[in-house]
């Protein structure tokens, strides 16, 4: 049992829990919590720490049932733990790297695109969405929040493991790739020329999220194929990032199911 924070393996954790830095150079992150746990990757699951108060109820030693948990006093578990109220389980898992070409392997792939969100919740709550409405990736700008990060992690609430994900240093070279395509782009923006609805996300399309502040960039704003707005009423003048993702998304998918459903209902007539 580690019983003391200047343990090795205890200041790893930490280092892991709070530089990005250190995450990047060992290729490696934590997720705590036990839905965490259970919907890592085994074969991505590098090590796992209890704390003992955790590893004294029966049930809990029947979820870790076939591994084998580092065991560590409820203090020393305390001080790696990135919540209030730590549930004593946390995991060290071996990060996962994708390419554009895996998420455009799907058919009328529907992209997310990213430029500069800071805030953890917001990334990982638009991870999580995208999942939820079909998403076959989401790219980055290298300025964007650290997916890793362990409130990142906890937003996502299991998607990090099943959502493919790119960092790039410039979204022109994706750009041009997805227009080769014949993936249509388009640029939430307060400015657009069109309303979300009035187009048409049944092909292939990519959607361009901005910082939550300052938007877009005029540069990457202009690349798009259009420019789209989400009407609003009373005073309010935008929408979090992440609920404009998820507006958008979920657009998609309700015309996507359109295509689905009619399809069904012609195939139930022929049938008759």
């Amino acid at each position: 049992m580690i019983n003391s924070t200047s343990n090795k393996q205890i200041k790893n954790l930490v280092q892991l829990l709070t530089k990005a830095k250190a995450r990047r150079e060992q290729g490696l992150f934590v997720a705590e919590g036990v839905r965490m746990y259970r919907e890592t990757p085994k074969d991505r699951l590098v090590k796992t720490y209890v704390s003992e108060s955790f590893y004294e109820k029966e049930e809990n030693r029947a979820l870790l049932e076939g591994a084998e948990p580092e065991i560590v006093t409820d203090r020393v578990f305390a001080s790696t733990s990135d919540t209030k109220t730590p549930q004593g389980i946390l995991c060290v898992i071996r990060q996962r790297e994708y390419t554009l070409s895996q998420m455009l392997r799907k058919e009328n792939p529907m992209l997310m695109l990213l430029e500069d969100i800071q805030d953890p919740g917001n990334l990982g709550t638009i991870f999580r969405t995208a999942e939820a409405a079909g998403a076959a990736g989401i790219i980055m700008s290298s300025g964007t929040a650290d997916i890793y990060n362990p409130k990142t992690i906890r937003s996502t609430m299991g998607s990090i493991y099943r959502m493919p994900f790119l960092y790039v240093k410039d979204f022109a070279p994706v750009l041009e790739q997805l227009g080769k395509r014949g993936i249509r782009t388009y640029a939430a923006h307060l400015q657009g020329s069109g309303e979300y609805t009035a187009q048409d996300y049944r092909k292939g399309c990519a959607f361009l999220i901005g910082n939550e502040g300052k938007g877009l960039t005029k540069e990457l704003a202009q690349s798009a194929d259009a420019r789209i707005k989400i009407s609003m009423s009373g005073e309010v003048e935008s929408l979090n990032a992440a609920v404009s993702a998820a507006v958008l998304m979920f657009e998609a998918k309700r015309q996507r199911k359109r295509i689905v459903s009619a399809h069904m209902e012609n195939r139930a007539h022929g049938s008759l």
